[in-house]
């Protein structure tokens, strides 16, 4: 659950503010997406390299351990892929008016 009580009231401002505001959102939101993609990659690495570390046991038998956690975390990375396309066309839209934000 988000922690919202540091956030500061969002007010009436004039029109340049308020896009400034949203834009400022946006780009939070697009820094926390990126995160979790990051996130998601390694956990995708980490579990290469266990499946990866099973088979390399001296005396082992040949064990193929099917990787059902790869295909969600693929599913999952795509979903934030979109999203985070959706909120960057939202944050050009918003600069599409002239002014900076």
């Amino acid at each position: 659950m988000l922690n919202l009580a540091g956030t500061p009231p969002l007010v009436t401002t004039p029109e340049a503010d308020s896009r400034q505001l949203i834009a400022a959102d946006l780009r939070c939101l697009i820094a926390r997406i990126e995160s979790s993609m990051r996130l998601i990659d390694a956990a995708m690495i980490d579990a290469g390299l266990e499946q990866d570390n099973t088979s390399d046991q001296a005396g082992s038998i040949d064990i193929f351990v099917l990787d059902d956690v790869t295909p969600r975390y693929a599913k999952a990375s795509a979903a934030l892929n979109v999203c985070r396309a959706g909120l960057g066309r939202a944050l050009q839209y918003l600069s599409d008016s002239g002014d900076p934000v």
